[in-house]
Parts: structure tokens; sequence; C-alpha cells
């Protein structure tokens, strides 16, 4: 069964809930600096290179941790470029993959110094044309594997809109012949949630056959996806196994290469997810002849996974932890179905209790949205046993700050 911390280094979360309100999200920087550092020493045989997948939490608070931890950072927008250069990562360290954006945000981004990564044959013969020699460039190759734990964030299959083919690179050679591109990297991302090191090895193998036709690579970078556990008795990915393996098949191709190419992965969730927790507060409980509800102050608004991906995500009472026990249904307060978790056994439930929505690190705060004109929440960070607010819960204001008011 997944812990059901009351407390996280020392600090007590119903503390932070009545300090600094609910909702709130709530991150352990000492877990996201222990997957860091383990996913280091599982690949402390190559030269490895961390690129934190800014989309899954792109607080600037939580970027300065990352990058003080060891890791560069990858961005799929200019604004997520933006923020991350803001945090003090060196443009060096930002590895930008953008999908479908306009060329003038290709141009930006070359403007600001960052690793470019190109996802289509149209972008890069406009890149050639534009820069020739003078800009280095990653292509991102898409390698034809489904894999992934929803169809939604499975992106490396033939039908993905996401990466040149496998098929096309002789297309692409003849691009980097025509406008003499330097292709120093090549990229392909397969999906989230993947458990074993097969697929790493596949996308592996699919690149090393690429990499023949790119005389002149610096590093490999083999995406993310790695899976975390949601549900109790869930499969996390097997990082060390993967490391063992994948490490292994890398430096014999860097042997048959030639030389030693760096190894580059971008983790999002399996640094994040395990230590964020959302902190909600029971507005109402409801029994029908059917479920016993628990209403709170929160719902897809703030956290969609459950939603939009048919999530699974464990929710305990923090006010509770002992006693008796009930089935119940959590909801939000959205004017939609916005299950979070149905049929949890929780010890009973009052309102006013405060529950813990578990795994809530990766893509929660990041896909909140001001659906129903609700506010987003305030984020706190518990870092060196101190809780500290790291965004202000919004404001009414904040919902008509951008709105410009016709005079009727």
């Amino acid at each position: 069964m997944q812990a059901q911390p009351t407390h996280i280094q020392g600090v007590s979360l119903l503390t932070v809930a009545d300090t600094f309100g609910t909702p709130v999200y709530v991150y352990d920087a000492e877990k996201i600096q222990a997957q860091v550092k383990r996913l280091q020493e599982a690949f402390n045989a190559v030269p490895l290179r961390i690129k934190y997948a800014t989309k899954a939490l792109s607080n600037l608070s939580i970027l300065k941790l990352l990058r003080k931890s060891g890791t560069g950072a990858d961005a799929v927008s200019i604004e997520e470029v933006l923020l991350c250069l803001e945090a003090g990562f060196p443009p060096e360290d930002i590895m930008y993959t953008p999908n479908m954006v306009s060329f003038a945000e290709i141009q930006q981004a070359v403007e600001l110094g960052v690793m470019l990564n190109i996802d289509n044959l149209p972008m890069l013969e406009k890149f050639g044309q534009t820069y020739g020699a003078s800009v280095p460039v990653c292509v991102r190759l898409n390698p034809h594997i489904l894999a992934g734990g929803n169809a939604k964030i499975s992106v490396g299959h033939i039908d993905s809109k996401f990466g040149i083919s496998i098929l096309q690179v002789k297309a692409i050679t003849e691009i980097v012949e025509r406008y003499q591109l330097q292709v120093t990297g090549l990229h392909v991302h397969t999906g989230s949630d993947i458990l074993d090191a097969a697929v790493f090895l596949k996308g592996a193998e699919i690149l090393f056959e690429a990499a023949a036709s790119f005389p002149d690579l610096r590093f490999l970078d083999f995406g993310g996806g790695f899976k975390v556990a949601y549900k109790p008795g869930d499969i996390a990915t097997d990082m060390e196994d993967i490391g063992e393996k994948v490490s292994a098949a890398f430096l014999a191709f860097c042997e048959r290469y030639g030389r030693k190419l760096e190894l580059w992965f971008e983790p999002g969730k399996f640094l994040v997810s395990e230590a964020g927790f959302l902190l909600v507060r029971a507005n109402v409980v409801k029994s029908t002849p059917a479920s016993t509800f628990i209403g709170v102050d929160s719902g897809l608004n703030h956290l969609i996974r459950p939603m939009m991906y048919d999530a699974y995500h464990s929710v305990y009472n923090l006010t509770k932890t002992s006693g008796s026990e009930q089935v119940y249904t959590i909801v939000g307060y959205i004017c939609e179905t916005d299950t979070i978790a149905a049929e949890r056994r929780l010890h009973t439930v009052d309102t006013g209790d405060v529950l813990v929505i578990q795994n809530a690190g990766a893509y929660g705060f990041s896909m909140a949205s001001n659906y129903n004109s609700r506010m987003r929440p305030a984020e706190v960070l518990i870092y060196e046993g101190e809780a500290h607010l790291i965004r202000k819960r919004e404001t009414f204001d904040d919902l008509l700050r951008q709105q410009v008011v016709l005079s009727f």
C-alpha cells in the first residue's frame, strides 16, 4: 500500500493546509532530488544528460531546484524556454522541441541560443534555407513504436503527429546535404508510462541504425516516459534494469560509431509526480441510494488527469488517520462530472476534513485552468524542513486582469 504521509520533512501537512488554505499543491524537494540522483546512478556508466521535461511542472522554484540538482531542461514551447532561462538554465542546457509552431518561434529560439529539435520536414527545409550550417540542430524521429499508458500520451506510433517518420531518413539526409546542416543529435520519444527496457531498447536500435547517416552527432536523446506507481500494487519502471541494459547497448553503439556520444533523457513525471500532493477540503458529504459523495473545494480545473486520462490518484483523509472507514466517491465542485476518485475506502470523512490527493506533482498545476471562473490554487515547496510559498493563490482580480471591457 502506498504510504500516506501526514508530514513531509517534519512539516505537518495539516499545518500547511491551515496556513496556506486549500486547495493547495505541496511539493517535497527531497523526493525530487532523490529521483534525480536515482536516474544519475542508474546511468553512471555513460555520459548522461538529464533534460527535465518542463511541461510536467513549470514553477520557477521547481526549475531552479532541478537546475541546482544538476539537470538541464526540455521545453516544448517558446514560453517554456523563457521560463527555463528565467530560472537560470544556460541556453546550451535547454533542449527546445516544438510541434506545429510557426517559423517565427524557431527564429526566436535560435536568437536565444537554445538547442533546437525539429520534428517535421517542411520546418527542417525552412531551417536549412535560413541558417544552413551556422546553427546546430537535432532531429526528432518517429520510431513507429506504439507505447504508453493512454492513447493521448502515445506519441511514437505511425499515426502520431510527432517526429519525422523513420521511413523518411533519406529525405532528412537530402535536406541536410543540400544545406550542409550541422545535425548534432537525434531524438525519439515513444510515449509515457513505459515499464520495461524492451521499449527503450527497441527505440535505441532504431536510433542507432539512423545514426549511421549522420557522422557528426554529439548526443542521442531517448526522450522520457518512465512510469511511476499510482495504484496500490502498481508496477513502476525498473530504472536500474533500464539503466544497465540501455547503457550497455549505448556503449556498444558508440564503439561501432567510432566515438563516445552523450546519452540524453527527458524525464518529467518520474522526477516530480510522487513529490506532489494536492490538499483539498471536504465541502459536502452527500449520500444517495447508490453512493456516498465527498464534494471537495477543487475539481478538474485543478487536476484534470482523472477526467482526461482516466488516471488513478490515491486519496486519503489527512484529518482522520484512524478509526472507522467508509467507501466514498470523491468529486469536485465543477459544473460537470469531475470525479477525482471513485469508490475509495477512507477513514470516515466529515465536512471540513482535509483530504490528500497523491502523485499530483506532474501535470497537475501545469494543466490547471480557470474553468467555471475558478481561481487556480497556491503552490508550496517543502525545502530543508520548511514550507515555502512558491506561487500565490489567484484572486478574482487575476481573472479580470487581462480583460478589456467595452462600454455599451
